[in-house]
């Protein structure tokens, strides 16, 4: 075998995926309510994907965004570079996929692009909400793919160096740090951060509300919507993960 993860008897992987990632959530749930514990999860593991989620919308919606620490800078007007880019990782990916012939990858590259487009041809207020709302949603939908890469087949890259346990705690702090937020606001408004942040200027939900006229409600209802996704998708991963490992130990 080509890693040295894969050297794993299939006996103990299937037993691994099994408790895995059960355990980080109930370990970054534990994290989350304590105090210190709740701070480091949001300095360290919460705000890269948090900023990362702004400017991965913000790429997508034709501005050449860049994510730095707290705050991700984003110009005024779409420009050319970003969109192109972005063009040419779908092209490279749909190319890759059909000579692979993995039909998977051509469709999630054919997926994107349609996106893309969408997105790059909305109207100004319309990208800079998504903008605004791909920072918690975003962070929460790449701690569902850090998750999800726990699972991944042998042989993956996926799998040198335990780089999937990194993952899998960076992800599920992610995913409960941020969607925490918006569960305890379903019944307490005051959990929503109103307000501004000094040197970045109106928090995402400030923005939502106060510049693109979305509702408490709509902020909450949408929010938790992704939340619900990206729970199902993991679910849905975990238990396939399970199986198939167990498949193979078995065969």
């Amino acid at each position: 075998m080509s890693h040295d993860d894969d050297t794993l008897d299939l006996a103990l992987e299937w037993k691994l995926r099994a408790a895995a990632i059960p355990a980080a959530f109930v370990l970054a749930l534990a994290f989350h309510a304590w105090g210190t514990g709740h701070w480091l999860q949001r300095t360290f593991l919460t705000m890269v994907p948090h900023e990362l989620g702004h400017a991965i919308t913000a790429w997508w919606c034709g501005y050449g965004a860049i994510p730095t620490l707290w705050k991700t800078l984003i110009p005024d007007a779409r420009g050319t570079l970003a969109p192109l880019l972005i063009a040419a990782l779908e092209g490279v990916a749909a190319v890759h996929g059909w000579r692979t012939n993995r039909t998977w990858l051509v469709a999630l590259a054919v997926g994107l692009a349609a996106v893309q487009l969408l997105a790059s041809t909305s109207a100004p207020d319309t990208a800079g909400a998504a903008i605004t709302f791909g920072g918690d949603a975003g962070a929460m939908v790449i701690g569902t793919l850090f998750v999800i890469a726990f699972v991944a087949p042998l042989g993956s890259r996926l799998r040198v160096g335990g780089l999937r346990w990194g993952l899998l705690a960076i992800g599920a702090a992610a995913l409960v740090d941020t969607s925490a937020t918006w569960w305890a606001a379903r019944h307490d408004p005051d959990a929503i951060p109103f307000g501004e942040i000094e040197g970045v200027g109106l928090s995402d939900p400030s923005k939502l509300d106060e510049v693109y006229g979305w509702t408490t409600h709509q902020i909450v209802h949408r929010y938790l919507t992704v939340t619900a996704l990206c729970l199902a998708a993991i679910a849905i991963a975990w238990a396939w993960g399970v199986w198939d490992a167990r498949r193979q130990a078995r065969a």
